[in-house]
């Protein structure tokens, strides 16, 4: 197997590097733990999209870059190191444009891809409901057909930059006597509609970045529907694999990593054992996963979709980021918990509470290790 990237890969990756440098220097953005999730600023993404890196694998004829999805993994790897504000543009970058792709009408692809690629627009994700996490399909916000539009109500929970989003890509029930797999459809809804109702849900560190969002008899333009009307059960479970397959479920807390490394230098706690051996494990983890995940992004590249691999990748880097969170933890002790001033014991206490999450957001891993059993290793499901 040839693990070598191209010359022009390569170059991306310089090209990349010099940008996010030069934006640091100018004070552009402050490294931030968990920044795909937290740290938002437009300013930063139209830049971004200037450069074409975003919407990098959308057609050219749709605004994109038409370039590999190992080519954007590249570009998003780089990000992530520098723990640069990229929340606002990436989800929609990472599965909204190719849902789009795949089920979109020619309007809502020539509507909304070239707007995404240019980071002037921010999607949010409306998939789970106080009773319908893991088992999405048990959902129950409605949508009624009245002719010319639907109407929406429900709730939806913990999604992710609500509370920014321009439009939200929903997800809804739209035959009630259907069997709950087969009674659903997807929608885009402009977050300025009347009847949309956002409240923040804050987290163990004080942070807000989930959102519950109701819906009171909502109106959504009948050309705002995604696809075949009944079908986006189908439709919604690729997207999923988008989801758990990017890097961003193993460098979530690469600026953590990288300064752990250099306080461990500075401490001379590269003397202790333990500790070395323990660091040693999470850099050789940390490799794995990059496999796991490149892994995908060739799967996407070759015309395939990543199923059981994104699960195994998810559920691996996820367990990866809450054993680097403990070790962060045993590194710096209680002073990591307590200390604020610099940015190491910031990011140390940050990462520890928001760890719970990582295993559970975007798919349980008990969820995905079922989907490896039984899509991947051929296991009965009974």
């Amino acid at each position: 197997m040839d693990f070598e990237f191209t010359p022009e890969q390569k170059s991306l990756r310089e090209e990349v590097r010099a940008f996010l440098e030069e934006e640091r220097r100018r004070g552009s953005f402050i490294p931030k733990c968990d920044s795909w999730q937290w740290s938002i600023s437009r300013e930063f993404s139209r830049k971004l999209g200037e450069r074409g890196y975003i919407g990098m694998t959308f057609p050219r004829e749709y605004g994109g870059g038409g370039k590999g999805f190992v080519d954007r993994l590249i570009v998003t790897e780089e990000l992530l190191k520098y723990g640069a504000p990229v929340a606002g543009h990436w989800i929609a970058d990472r599965q909204i444009g190719a849902s789009l792709l795949a089920y979109g009408s020619e309007e809502q692809r020539r509507e909304f891809l070239p707007r995404i690629a240019k980071g002037e627009i921010f999607f949010c994700a409306g998939m789970s409901e106080p009773e319908a996490g893991s088992d999405l399909a048990s959902l129950k916000t409605r949508a009624v057909d009245k002719g010319d539009h639907f109407v929406i109500n429900g709730q939806k929970i913990w999604t992710t930059i609500a509370h920014e989003a321009d439009y939200i890509y929903l997800i809804a029930r739209t035959d009630p006597e259907a069997p709950k797999h087969r009674g659903l459809s997807e929608f885009i809804i402009d977050m300025k509609t009347p009847g949309i109702t956002i409240r923040p849900i804050y987290d163990m560190r004080g942070g807000h970045h989930f959102n519950e969002v109701f819906f009171d008899d909502v109106k959504v333009p009948k050309d705002m529907l995604v696809g075949e009307k009944n079908k986006g059960w189908y439709q919604i479970t690729p997207q999923l694999d988008y989801e758990r397959s990017g890097i961003e479920r193993l460098m979530s807390n690469y600026i953590l990593f990288d300064a752990i490394k250099g306080y461990m230098r500075e401490k001379g706690i590269y003397r202790d054992k333990y500790l070395l051996t323990k660091l040693s494990e999470l850099l050789i983890e940390f490799e794995v996963g990059k496999l796991l995940v490149y892994r995908c992004a060739l799967m996407l590249d070759s015309g395939k979709v990543p199923n059981y691999e994104s699960s195994c990748a998810k559920v691996f880097c996820t367990s990866f980021e809450q054993r680097l969170s403990n070790f962060a933890m045993d590194i710096l002790g209680l002073k990591g918990a307590l200390q604020k001033g610099e940015l190491i014991f910031e990011w140390a206490s940050d990462d520890y509470l928001s760890s719970p999450n990582y295993t559970i957001q975007g798919g349980t891993s008990e969820i995905l290790r079922n989907i490896v059993a039984m899509r991947g290793l051929g296991l009965p499901s009974k």
